[in-house]
């Protein structure tokens, strides 16, 4: 209401209305799930571009893509040789549910890389979790730099390129702990209860799909629930209750069913593998090329990964530093995943995929910890400069060598439709104790063996054998560097795919053996 012959005060300006500089939109000013939704993006996008020809395949990809079409079909992952308990089934189910979705391929190349897409799928969920849960712990701007480090990290590319378990695991190791984290406060969330127990099965989906990050995700609360670490002791113990059920279900069925001995069986061996009592595969294996040389091979292209690992004491030591309960129960996260790798460095079997269980905490821990002056310039200038670095270096590395092609296989099978018929016999000689790439690859098509004798050849009737020269050079295969020499002299190169997961990758036809010897 206005009084009649009072001056009217003119009507205030609005802020954006107001005259001066334009607004900046702060960091803080974006919300969390955009920068989680861009980590993402870019994740997949990176590790979809050429999935089909930037990496060879690998055994243990056509294994696990063979055990996912069991999943399918109903009932436990199996193979053709029986069920298979080695590994516990949550990923086999997971690539179940995508052959179901997008519809199954007879092709054994074609399923592997249809399946590169979904574990590309998780690591782009993964680079979202990352997000969350550092801006949870520190801040938005934290968390994108995080996202955008894993997006871009050479190693983990690799490993989310491949069909693996690791990258699922680590999935749900990072959903578990983002869902726990909250009860850490003075004030935890509403229905804590509830969020303790989907926590725990979030981990526990972690434990159903690579049953030894049991270390990495019950370890810690065990300790946190021992120690008064983390959320209260009573929210810790339903955590750990809910991660241990989905694989107390699982082997409930597997008894339930009558397949405890085979079960035991498998599962020991697994047990002996992991402490190292049996060295089969990995670095500490006898007769393979050790770490060190791996590592100074892979140096150009690692450097960043490399240099982030060795800061892993250092994040630790940032962790313990800090009281809060948050900060704890993502030390123990970090400390039993250094513990884990360590002890698979020194004794146990150690694969190269196992870093990726200790590289993404780390990147976790880093991102919380690590201080960014404020005040001080030149330290700031040094911080962002190293920043950069760690972002443009992989990004270089990636644009070198990402059209780099590495499809023998393909090829290879290419040229074996159109030049040799069905059902031939192929020699193997890769595969150091079980079948190797070549059986997994060509199972369906052709008869394969390790037919290396004359007289097993002419068995067989075996004219051609298929050589990966980097397998048998470093010492994985089943026959000796120079029984490979020896088989090969003289035979005809038909084909031959010169990439950098097997070297020269090549199709020989072998000259018919020698007739018997008659009766003297």
């Amino acid at each position: 209401m206005t009084v009649p012959g009072a001056p009217v005060a003119p009507p205030a300006e609005r802020p954006e209305e107001q005259p001066g500089p334009a607004r900046r939109l702060s960091v803080g000013a974006v919300p969390t799930g955009v920068y989680a939704l861009v980590a993402a993006v870019l994740t997949v996008v990176l590790r979809l571009v050429l999935v089909d020809r930037a990496r060879d395949l690998f055994v243990d990809e056509l294994i696990y893509q063979e055990l996912g079409r069991s999943a399918a079909r109903g009932g436990f992952p199996s193979t053709p040789d029986g069920l298979f308990f080695l590994h516990p089934p949550g990923f086999f189910y997971l690539e179940a549910g995508w052959m179901r979705l997008l519809g199954e391929h007879q092709d054994v190349i074609a399923q592997v890389h249809s399946l590169r897409v979904l574990n590309a799928l998780l690591a782009g969920v993964t680079a979202a979790l990352i997000v969350f849960l550092v801006a949870r712990v520190r801040s938005r701007a934290a968390g994108l730099v995080a996202g955008l480090v894993f997006a871009l990290d050479q190693f983990c590319i690799r490993q989310n390129n491949l069909v693996l378990l690791e990258t699922a695991t680590m999935m749900w190791v990072l959903a578990g702990f983002l869902v726990l984290l909250p009860l850490c406060r003075a004030e935890p969330p509403a229905r804590p209860r509830l969020r303790a127990v989907a926590g725990g099965l979030l981990l526990g989906l972690a434990v159903l799909s690579k049953d030894h990050s049991a270390l990495i995700t019950v370890l810690p609360l065990l300790l946190a629930l021992a120690l008064g670490w983390g959320p209260p002791r009573r929210l810790t113990a339903l955590a750990v209750s809910a991660a241990v059920l989905p694989y107390l279900v699982y082997v409930t069925l597997v008894a339930g069913f009558g397949h405890t001995e085979s079960f035991r069986d498998q599962k020991t061996h697994g047990l002996d593998r992991l402490l190292g009592l049996v060295q089969e595969t990995g670095f500490n294996a006898p007769g393979t090329p050790s770490l060190a040389g791996r590592l100074t091979s892979e140096l150009p292209g690692f450097a960043v990964t490399y240099v982030l690992l060795l800061l892993t004491p250092v994040a630790l030591f940032l962790l313990l530093r800090r009281r809060e309960p948050v900060y704890r129960l993502l030390a123990l996260f970090e400390a039993c995943a250094i513990v884990t790798l360590a002890y698979a460095l020194g004794i146990g079997t150690l694969e190269e995929q196992a870093l990726y269980l200790l590289f993404v905490p780390n990147l976790v821990a880093l991102a919380v910890t690590v201080p960014v002056p404020r005040r001080r310039r030149t330290r700031r200038a040094a911080v962002v400069a190293g920043l950069v670095a760690v972002l443009a270096v992989p990004a270089a590395v990636y644009a070198r060598d990402r059209g780099t092609p590495d499809d023998g296989f393909s090829g290879l099978q290419a040229y074996l439709r159109q030049h040799v018929p069905a059902g031939s016999g192929i020699v193997t000689v890769d595969g150091q104790r079980t079948n190797g790439v070549t059986y997994w690859t060509f199972e369906d098509g052709y008869r394969l063996g390790h037919w290396v004798t004359p007289g097993e050849r002419a068995a067989h009737q075996a004219r051609y054998v298929i050589v990966p020269w980097k397998v048998i050079e470093q010492g994985y295969g089943r026959s000796p560097l120079s029984e490979v020499r020896e088989l090969t002299h003289g035979a005809r190169l038909l084909y031959a795919f010169h990439g950098p997961t097997y070297g020269t990758l090549a199709l020989y036809e072998l000259p018919p053996p020698p007739p018997p010897a008659g009766p003297r």
